[in-house]
């Protein structure tokens, strides 16, 4: 599926759901092996067209998401790649010991999706909210997470994670009306984050919706006189260890992602830089280390400090706090 300006506009109002839906259905037209499996939300997961097609390939496991992790693991000792989708806390949570066992300790060739996660699924409430769901990801060793910034992004994100040999999981954030990053081709290597702008004085490195965001942010950085550098970390895990080296001369390093500030792609940089004599001071920035009050998306971003005019206030007051 080449990514076009075009097709970048119609998948932003498709949003990341249905363009998975059609990734997987585009590889499967042109013969690519692999098997896709649902909780019992084969259309909520964008394949109801898959279904219909390619009915042998699409497995609707019902509401078992843990079942789901070990059939999938089962399936997946040929090596065959099997996508396991489900909303992102059921996904990672509720089959968190399957996930550990076949995934992690097997290193089968599982692709777990986790569904609207941050905080996308609104009035659904804390139940469908996916915002631990990296943290927990990220501790079981052998996974790859990756959290694409738009929905080209899912496009290239799901032919290499399928290409890629191991477990990973796949981080879908944002709904219908996802804002496009990304408009024209480009390469998306798992692993190897990419800079969207240049800037020396605060750094930002964000995932998946808040790509977008930052990018906003940057932009009111800029017209205040600071000069603002982007980067995508799409791959939470492993880490580009080499980019974020190249951010250490910068006078701030800003994380910022839809998840809790405990254990995500915040924590993971911290991590990174915690050994290091010379770095500069870390401002993260996420979802607080609470449960957030349910609402309408933009009502519950705005709560949690995720909008651009509020992301570029925290930075401004940090810069100015660093003096």
């Amino acid at each position: 599926m080449e990514l076009t300006k075009s097709k970048a506009r119609l998948w932003s109002k498709l949003g990341s759901r249905a363009v998975f839906g059609m990734a997987l259905f585009d590889m499967a037209e042109h013969g690519v092996d692999f098997y896709a499996m649902s909780g019992d939300l084969v259309r909520s997961s964008g394949l109801g067209r898959f279904q219909e097609i390619f009915p042998e390939r699409c497995i609707n496991m019902g509401i078992a998401e843990q079942n789901m992790v070990g059939v999938a693991g089962g399936m997946a000792k040929d090596g065959t790649p099997i996508f396991a989708t489900s909303f992102a806390p059921f996904i990672t949570m509720r089959a968190a010991e399957q996930v550990r066992m076949n995934m992690g300790y097997m290193r089968l060739n599982v692709k777990t999706v986790g569904l609207g996660s941050g905080l996308v699924m609104a009035q659904l409430g804390n139940s469908h909210f996916g915002i631990e769901d990296v943290a927990v990801m990220r501790a079981i060793p052998n996974i790859t997470v990756v959290s694409p910034a738009d929905c080209g992004s899912i496009v290239k994100a799901v032919e290499a994670i399928t290409h890629h040999k191991g477990p990973v999981y796949l981080r879908l954030t944002g709904g219908p009306g996802n804002p496009v990053v990304y408009s024209e081709e480009y390469d998306f290597v798992i692993g190897k984050a990419i800079t969207l702008r240049e800037g020396a004085d605060v750094a930002i490195v964000a995932a998946g919706t808040m790509v977008h965001t930052v990018l906003a942010a940057a932009e009111m950085l800029g017209e205040a006189g600071l000069s603002v550098q982007v980067v995508d970390m799409h791959t939470i895990k492993p880490l580009d260890t080499d980019c974020l080296d190249g951010l250490l001369s910068h006078r701030l390093l800003v994380t910022v992602e839809e998840h809790t500030v405990c254990g995500g792609l915040g924590g993971a940089v911290a991590e990174y830089l915690a050994p290091k004599a010379k770095r500069p001071p870390h401002l993260l920035i996420g979802i607080a280390d609470e449960f957030p009050h349910t609402g309408s998306y933009d009502y519950m971003l705005k709560a949690c400090g995720l909008t651009a005019e509020q992301i570029a206030t925290r930075i401004r007051t940090a810069i100015d706090e660093t003096a």
